[in-house]
């Protein structure tokens, strides 16, 4: 069981990893591979939030029909 917890926790800090160096946001992987599975998720969840097109608050608006 320790063994299958330790292999996801891997395996998800690698596709985090490579998800964060294919947009560029670190400039190589040994930045990368300093930092904790949390670290790796809050730096996706930012990249997520920063490329989604509604993160802006003004990108939506609604029109009153007159």
């Amino acid at each position: 069981m320790e063994n299958i917890l330790r292999n996801a926790v891997e395996q998800r800090r690698k596709t985090l990893i490579n998800i964060l160096l294919t947009f560029k946001i670190y400039e190589n992987e040994e930045q990368l591979l300093k930092l904790s599975l949390t670290e790796l998720e809050n730096e996706y969840k930012r990249l997520k939030s920063n490329s989604h097109p509604h993160s802006d608050t003004g990108s939506i608006q609604w029109k009153k029909k007159i």
